[in-house]
Formats: structure tokens, C-alpha cells, sequence
């Protein structure tokens, strides 16, 4: 009889090689957390660029129409000549929009809540990791030439794309044969199949690698908005990846799709696109909600109230959700009957997302609270998601939208649920985990500072901007009246803050490093209140996450126990 083959030698990475070759879910998952803070940075300088330029316009419309009546010269040939501010012509004004808009939500709000759920959900289900390691891995490095083809068009013949992240036809149809649009088609594809990758893994892991009597009944919440989601991004990416793919083709392969001159209809890309983008919004925010759950039955030492009720309200967001798209379109000139379902639609969908707010307030109520920073980052979400998401139904009124379309009433709507939403959430979730992710703490002392400070840049940003919207101020211009000079100053020192408290926040990460090692396998000392695995090893944990799979928590998230 021959001898067995001998077992082939396994290679062990160190160093540098071992991140760029790991399949552990946690690498992978502080890989997406470090990517997420850079492009953090990178699209908020984009928006600081924006905001200096609307502070200080270098010449109002008033003396662009003084000039035009003078006829000394058309306003737009003024503003590329008079070259003040921070941009010397419209393009390259509208080129930061699109780039500010486009790096925020694919680079850095979509993938930030990827990378928490690629650290913790393999750690709450109690499996050793994701489903698809490889193809995991494959996706977060997916996001590295996505980023870099957006960016770097802004080098290119014609620069970057200047069509907003929408990418409007015929907006997005203008200089063909410049490759910047293209570049940004080619991101957007990249990102999308990187997402598309995730929601398949998560899926499969969820359904799949539960530990032993992790029943649905006592999946955590977080786990639960994780699986909505990746339903939302498996149905909808595609949809976005046949919009850009129509602008692609029309600009360089003599297709029609959207150009209405050759019988092409531009309205059939909207309805696409937001087929797509109005789920996206709640791909941004979703697994936050899920997390904040967490985080309020921590830090208030009870139980989330309503669990099965929770769960269905997410259920229902995510079905909700694909129904309600041409509620942007109310302007485009849809029959009565459309405007009227959407216009219903729209309000229908705020009734989970109700059912949600009651829940985390009844949770905090009677409990006895402990305002970390991260439960002060919870408390300043519901705050400023509440304002946001009042706006939005607002804006679903189709009489009032008409009047508000594309002004700044929608950017300060949409930035509010964005911002004061997504953003707080991910603060949130960082002062929460972090000590789990990284085996460090955060400084508390440090993190109230940076609360605070974007606390109060969020609502001195974007609370301005709806007054703006209201007396009129159209989105994505340069100059603007005389009249709307105070709240864009609001608007500019508002950004000055919530930029302060970022660089502070990022300073505090990276002194993290340099604190002392955490001890203990639950330093926030709410096991007692948790129902998943994640707070049952280490800080943080090894490769193999558990040395033997754990038992069902003690804590019922429907209230019994065991």
C-alpha cells in the first residue's frame, strides 16, 4: 500500500502580507473600518471645499445679473472669469458636488455598516466566520480601485464627473469622449458588485452558521437589520448597475437609452435609478437601527421593548421601501393617480419607522441610564433622525414638493437623516464595539467632546439649509442672493464643527493604540442584558472566535429565560 501524500505546508503571512492575504472576518472587517475612515476624511474635505466656496461665493447674483443687464457679460462667462473663491467656474464646482456626494455614500456610509457587521455578526450568531472567507475578502478590495478610478478623475482630459451623484441624462451625456464620467460609471459598478458580495455572504451566514439553538426568535437585532439589508442590497444593485450602465452605453457605444432626441426617454433612468436609491437610503441606515437597539438596552440595563415588533417594523421598512422610489419624481410629470400612491406610500412607510422611535424611547424609559459617549451618539441619532425624517414627510406632500423640489429644503432633509442619522450610528457604533475590535478603549472624556461638537455642527449645518430651501436657494450653485448670505455663514460654521469633532475623533482612534490592553471579555459590564455572543470572549477575540461554540445566552430577547 502507498503512503498517504504528506499534508501541504500552509503558509502563514506576518506583517503587511497578513492583511493583504487574510479571509478572517474581523481583518477583513477593521480593513473596511480603516478604508471607511479615510474616505470619511476625503469626502468631508470635498464638503469643506463646498461650504467655503457658499460662504464666501466671490460674486452674488446680483452682480452677475447687474453685468448681464450691463451687457458686459453673461453671468456664467462672469464667474469663470472673475475666478474668486475657491472655484473658478461652474464644472469644477459641480465636480466637487459629485465627487462630496459619491464618496460619502458608496465609500463611506454603505461600507461603514459593512464593516461592523462583517466584525460582529459571525461574534453574535457564534460562528467561526463568514460563509464565503475568500469571497469576502475579494469584496472589501473591490472598494480600494473603485475609489481610486472616482478620485483619480479628477485628473483626467475634461475632469471628474460633474452630473451630481445622481448622474442625471442629459446632465451625465455632455463631454463625450472625456473619460470622467465613464470613470465614475466604472466605480459605481465596482462598489455595487463589492456590495452585491457582502449581502450573498451575510445572507448565507446568517441562515446558515447560527450556533446550536440560535433560533430566529432569538437572533439579535442587529443581525436581524443585517438581514434585511442584504436582501435590499441583492434586489436593488443590480437595478442601479442597468441605470449607469444605460448612461455608459449612450455615451460611448451610439445607444439611445436616455436621449430624448433620438426617442430615448431620461425619465426611464429616473425611475431606474431610484428603483435603486431610495432603498439606498435605508441600506445607510438600517443595520444602525439594529445597533442602536443594542446599545439602548445596554446602557439603560433592560431588554429592548417589543422585540417581535422591532423585527416586523424592519421587515416592513424593507418592503415598504421598494415601493415608494418616484416619490423624487413628483416634478417630472407622472398621472395624479401615481403622484397619489407615492404621496401615500411615502407617509405609510414612517409608520415602522415610528414603531422603532416608541421602541427605543419605552426601552429607556424606567431604565436606569449610563450616558457613555456611545449612548450619547444613540440619543443625538433619535434627536436628529426624528427632524430629518419629519422632513422627509414634508417633502412626500406633492403640493409642497413641487415648491421645494431641488432646493436646499431637500439637501438639508436628506443630509439631516444622512448625517444626523447615519453618521451619528456610526459613531455610535464605534464607541460601542471599538474595545471589542480593537482590545483598547476609547477616551470618554474625549468622545463627549466630540459628541457635543458634532452634535451641535449637525443642527447649526443643516437646519439653516431647510430655511434656505424655503426662501428659495436653489441646490448646486455657486452664488447665490444677497438674502440667503446668513444662513449659508450658519451652514459654513456649522461644517467648521462637525469637521473639528471628526479630527478629534480620528486623533482619539489612533492614540487608542497606545492605551493599555483590555482585560476582560465585556468591559461595558452588560452581559447580563445582552442576547448574542458577541461579549463572551475576548477583546478582542482570537482567530477562531470561541474555543468551543458557546451557550445560548442566558437573556431571552422576547423575555424569557432560561
Amino acid at each position: 500500500m502507498n503512503a498517504p501524500a504528506p499534508m501541504p505546508e500552509i503558509r502563514h503571512y506576518t506583517g503587511v502580507m497578513n492583511w493583504l492575504t487574510t479571509v478572517d472576518h474581523k481583518k477583513i472587517g477593521l480593513i473596511y473600518f480603516w478604508f471607511v475612515v479615510l474616505m470619511g476624511l476625503v469626502g468631508g474635505a470635498f464638503a469643506g471645499a463646498i461650504r467655503f466656496q457658499l460662504a464666501s461665493p466671490g460674486a452674488t447674483l446680483e452682480a452677475l445679473q447687474a453685468a448681464q443687464l450691463a451687457g458686459t457679460a453673461a453671468p456664467m462667462a462672469l464667474f469663470n472669469a472673475d475666478g474668486s473663491g475657491l472655484f473658478g467656474n461652474y464644472h469644477r464646482y459641480n465636480e466637487m458636488v459629485t465627487m462630496h456626494a459619491s464618496v460619502m455614500i458608496f465609500f463611506t456610509i454603505i461600507p461603514g455598516f459593512i464593516a461592523f457587521a462583517n466584525y460582529i455578526v459571525p461574534l453574535m450568531i457564534g460562528a467561526r466566520d463568514m460563509a464565503f472567507p475568500k469571497m469576502n475578502a475579494f469584496g472589501v478590495w473591490l472598494l480600494f480601485p473603485s475609489a481610486i478610478l472616482m478620485i483619480t478623475s479628477f485628473f483626467v482630459k475634461g475632469g471628474a464627473a460633474a452630473s451630481g451623484w445622481t448622474a442625471y441624462p442629459p446632465l451625465s451625456l455632455t463631454g463625450v469622449g472625456d473619460p470622467g464620467q465613464d470613470m465614475w460609471v466604472m466605480g459605481v459598478h465596482f462598489a455595487g458588485v463589492s456590495s452585491i458580495l457582502a449581502a450573498i455572504n451575510f445572507l448565507v451566514t446568517i441562515i446558515s452558521l447560527r450556533a446550536p439553538g440560535m433560533t430566529w426568535s432569538k437572533l439579535p437585532l442587529f443581525v436581524w437589520a443585517t438581514f434585511f439589508v442584504s436582501i435590499i442590497q441583492l434586489v436593488a444593485t443590480p437595478v442601479l448597475a442597468a441605470a449607469v450602465t444605460m448612461v455608459l452605453m449612450d455615451r460611448n457605444f451610439g445607444t439611445s437609452f436616455t436621449v430624448a432626441s433620438s426617442g430615448g426617454d431620461p425619465v426611464l433612468y429616473q425611475h431606474i435609478f431610484w428603483f435603486y436609491s431610495h432603498p439606498a437610503v435605508y441600506i445607510m441606515i438600517l443595520p444602525g437601527f439594529g445597533a442602536i437597539s443594542h446599545i439602548f438596552a445596554a446602557f439603560s440595563r433592560k431588554l429592548v421593548f417589543g422585540y417581535w415588533g422591532m423585527v416586523i417594523a424592519t421587515g416592513s421598512i424593507t418592503a415598504v421601501g421598494f415601493a415608494v422610489w418616484a416619490h423624487h419624481m413628483f416634478t417630472v410629470g407622472m398621472p395624479i393617480w401615481a403622484q397619489n400612491y407615492f404621496m401615500i406610500a411615502s407617509l405609510v412607510i414612517a409608520v415602522p419607522t415610528g414603531i422603532k422611535v416608541f421602541s427605543w424611547l419605552a426601552t429607556m424609559w424606567g431604565g436606569t441610564i449610563r450616558f457613555t459617549t456611545a449612548m450619547l451618539f444613540a440619543c443625538g441619532f433619535l434627536s436628529t433622525f426624528v427632524i430629518g425624517g419629519f422632513g422627509g414627510l414634508i417633502l412626500a406632500l406633492v403640493q409642497i414638493d413641487f415648491s421645494f423640489h431641488d432646493s436646499y429644503f431637500v439637501v438639508g432633509h436628506f443630509h439631516m437623516v444622512l448625517v444626523g442619522g447615519s453618521v451619528m450610528l456610526l459613531f455610535a457604533m464605534t464607541y460601542y464595539w471599538w474595545p471589542k475590535m480593537s482590545g483598547h478603549m476609547l477616551s470618554e472624556s474625549v468622545g463627549k467632546w466630540v459628541f457635543w461638537l458634532m452634535f451641535i455642527g449637525i443642527l447649526c449645518t443643516f437646519m439653516p439649509m431647510h430655511v434656505s430651501g424655503m426662501e428659495g436657494m436653489a441646490r448646486r450653485i455657486p452664488v447665490y442672493w444677497a438674502d440667503f448670505r446668513l444662513t449659508n455663514h450658519l451652514t459654513t460654521g456649522g461644517y467648521c464643527l462637525t469637521f473639528l469633532s471628526a479630527l478629534i475623533f480620528f486623533i482619539d482612534l489612533i492614540a487608542s493604540y497606545r492605551r493599555p490592553k483590555i482585560t476582560v471579555d465585556d468591559p461595558w459590564q452588560i452581559n447580563d442584558v445582552q442576547q448574542s455572543f458577541e461579549w463572551a470572549t475576548s477583546c478582542p477575540p482570537p482567530d477562531y472566535n470561541f474555543v468551543q461554540v458557546p451557550p445560548i445566552p442566558v437573556i431571552d430577547p422576547t423575555g424569557g429565560k432560561h
